[in-house]
């Protein structure tokens, strides 16, 4: 019998069953497919991170502590995992992206600075903005790399003993007591707790709970810079909201080639029936955004790839003791914004599992707000 078992070992998955392991539970980990796969929504070489958030200014102190975590995970990996680039929040003043990316710098006394347009292509020449563009700029903002992370949490995870399973699907659980049951394609186990981070197959995973889960497709480009141009020094990710239009970023996630992608746009889908193929169409649409807004980085198009977005109706996440099971730990729903989250997510999970709260302010992830959640 195992202290906690863990569902899904992907960005959220992989660092509870870490946090977990190496507080010395006695910890399983399944994942239906490999370790670090591309199948799912934690790949792509890499992720925006960045604490002046637009997304809500209750999520800043949670990103300063995953900060914190993420720095605790390079040290104790000894693997480079987070690449400081500076970050570009752009728009018009009253967008989203740049009002609220502001708010939440004001509020937490983050440093950064506001660019006008010219100010804008004075420093960064790669950029050409409209004459009502401005930004904010944060210097600490950068990138994380998702393969790699995870790579990092599930090896330590293994070294503080936990039991990693990989290629073993989940068909049920239940709870009962003070125990759960987890049966699997090749057998079945027991624990005190279970901690579920399904990714995308949440619905399927926490179908009693009825969370309002929209699945969406989503695809990530790669284009080389144009010329014998480099992107050594690398330019910084950016979060671009046009006047008008979709909301795109870039992130240099190699000398050799930027990544770009629409943040907001994108189908639903079935997470086993997700369309992996990318059409011309996709990568014409991107590099229309990339040569009207940052031609010199749009030059010879290298490689695309799918992933998805699990989706709330309000872009918050789920996280939360089961509202039936308080031994059982639900994360779900990081609407494309999760990722940069994962260590602090992780140890808010092995906190609900092992003490049934958290001294971390979750509040706004409570799966209550939702109303038919039971």
């Amino acid at each position: 019998m195992f202290d906690a078992i863990v569902i899904g070992l992907g960005g959220m998955g992989s660092a509870a069953a870490f946090h977990l392991s190496r507080r010395g539970e006695k910890v399983l980990g399944l994942e239906r497919f490999s370790a670090a796969h591309d199948l799912g929504s934690s790949h792509g070489k890499s992720r925006i991170i960045r604490q002046a958030y637009f997304e809500g200014e209750e999520y800043v102190p949670l990103l300063m502590r995953s900060y914190e975590l993420w720095e605790e995970l390079e040290r104790e990996s000894g693997e480079s995992l987070m690449e400081t680039t500076g970050a570009l929040m752009l728009g018009p003043p009253d967008s989203e992206v740049v009002a609220g990316s502001r708010r939440s710098a004001e509020k937490h006394d983050l440093p950064h600075e506001m660019l006008d347009a010219k100010e804008l292509e004075r420093r960064y020449p790669c950029f050409t903005p409209a004459p009502e563009t401005v930004a904010l700029f944060e210097e600490r903002a950068g990138f994380v790399k998702p393969e790699a992370s995870m790579k990092s949490h599930l090896d330590l995870a293994s070294k503080h003993g936990a039991e990693l399973r990989f290629g073993e699907s989940v068909k049920s659980w239940e709870a009962s007591g003070n125990s759960v049951k987890v049966e699997t394609e090749s057998g079945s186990y027991e624990a005190e707790k279970l901690v579920i981070a399904a990714g995308a197959w949440s619905s399927e995973m926490l179908a009693g709970m009825k969370l309002p889960l929209r699945v969406e497709r989503r695809v990530m480009h790669w284009f080389e810079p144009k010329g014998d141009a480099s992107l050594a020094p690398p330019p910084p990710v950016f979060l671009w909201a046009p006047e008008g239009e979709d909301v795109f970023y870039g992130i240099p996630d190699s000398p050799y080639a930027m990544k770009a992608a629409f943040h907001y746009v994108g189908d639903e889908c079935s997470p086993d029936t997700l369309e992996r193929e990318v059409g011309d169409d996709e990568v014409s649409k991107i590099r229309g955004y990339l040569d009207r807004y940052a031609p010199s980085l749009a030059g010879r198009h290298v490689e695309s790839a799918a992933c998805m977005y699990t989706n709330t109706p309000d872009s918050h996440f789920v996280v939360s003791a089961h509202p039936e099971h308080p031994n059982v730990s639900v994360a779900a729903g990081f609407s494309g914004h999760g990722y940069k989250f994962c260590p602090v997510v992780g140890e808010i999970l092995a906190d609900l599992a092992m003490h049934g709260e958290t001294k971390h302010p979750i509040g706004l992830f409570d799966p209550a707000r939702f109303g038919s959640v039971r």
